[in-house]
């Protein structure tokens, strides 16, 4: 079965299926701001991939770890991060990814 939700033109979306709607209202809020720096540091832009894991399922304590890919032109960026807060984790992984490029 395919988890990938494409976000525009090369974002893509991994495991984030069963969250619900407000919380993917503003997940697509954090992932298009970075996504307009990135997109003005790479040479190309081929990719933005996250991927969501849930770590600890335990109700109130559970953790998201998020992976970040990036291809810009044929060079990968990757990071990951451990966060209680979905969207801190977010926010993060994709701050890391653009430090790493910048």
């Amino acid at each position: 079965m395919d988890d990938n939700k494409k976000l525009g033109g090369n974002i893509e979306l991994a495991g984030f299926r069963d969250l619900d709607g407000a919380t993917m209202v503003v997940l697509k809020k954090i992932v298009g701001n970075h996504a307009k720096r990135i997109e003005e540091l790479a040479d190309k832009l081929e990719l933005l991939h996250l991927t969501l894991k849930q770590v600890h399922e335990r109700e109130k304590s559970e953790k998201y770890e998020i992976h970040a890919k990036i291809v810009d032109d044929g060079k990968v960026f990757a990071s990951d991060v451990t966060d209680r807060n979905l969207f801190v984790a977010v926010d993060n992984v994709l701050k890391k990814i653009t430090n790493e490029m910048d």
